[in-house]
C-alpha cells in the first residue's frame, strides 16, 4: 500500500504508525551517533593518557641514570659508551615528547618542559658526580646507602601530572 492510499484510507491524517516508523529510525541513528562519539572520546582520552605516561617514563628513566652510572660494572670504554648512549637516547625521547605535547596538548607542554629542565638540572649534576666515583665492584656496594635528591623533580612532576589530569 503506498503512502497516498494509506493516507486516504485513514481519512487523510497522519497516523501513529507513521509517526513511530519515522521516530524509531531517528532514535536508533541518534543512539548510534552518540555511541560512536563517546567511543571516539574515550579512544582520544586513552591515547592522551598513554602519551602522558610515556613522556613521564622518559623523565623517570633519566632521573635513574645517576644510579646506573654509579653502579656501572667496570670502567671500560664500552660501558661508558653504552651509558652515554642511553643518556643521549633519553634526552632525545624527552625532546620528542616535548614536541609531541606542544602539538597534541599545548596546556601540558609548559609544565612538562619545566619538569624536563628540572630533571636535567638535578640528575645532570648527579650524573657528573657519579662519573667521578669509582665503579662498584662488590654486591654490598650496590646499595648506595642514600638516595640522590629528587625533591625539585618530584615537585615539578606533581605539577605536571596535575595539569595532565585536568587535560584528560
Amino acid at each position: 500500500m503506498d503512502v497516498i492510499a494509506a493516507t486516504e484510507a485513514t481519512g487523510g491524517g497522519w497516523t501513529w504508525a507513521q509517526t513511530t516508523a519515522l521516530i524509531i529510525p531517528c532514535v536508533a541513528l541518534a543512539g548510534a551517533f552518540l555511541t560512536y562519539a563517546l567511543n571516539q572520546r574515550a579512544t582520544r582520552r586513552e591515547r592522551r593518557a598513554q602519551t602522558f605516561a610515556e613522556a613521564l617514563t622518559a623523565v623517570e628513566a633519566y632521573l635513574e641514570m645517576p644510579y646506573r652510572i654509579r653502579r656501572r660494572p667496570e670502567s671500560s670504554s664500552a660501558v661508558r659508551q653504552q651509558l652515554t648512549d642511553e643518556v643521549s637516547g633519553l634526552l632525545a625521547r624527552m625532546a620528542f615528547h616535548q614536541a609531541w605535547l606542544q602539538i597534541e596538548a599545548s596546556s601540558v607542554a609548559g609544565p612538562y618542559a619545566a619538569l624536563v629542565a628540572t630533571a636535567r638540572a638535578e640528575a645532570g649534576a648527579q650524573m657528573s658526580f657519579a662519573w667521578q666515583q669509582p665503579p662498584i665492584t662488590t654486591d654490598s656496594g650496590m646499595n648506595l646507602g642514600s638516595a640522590y635528591s629528587r625533591d625539585r623533580s618530584n615537585e615539578a612532576r606533581a605539577a605536571c601530572i596535575a595539569v595532565m589530569r585536568r587535560h584528560l
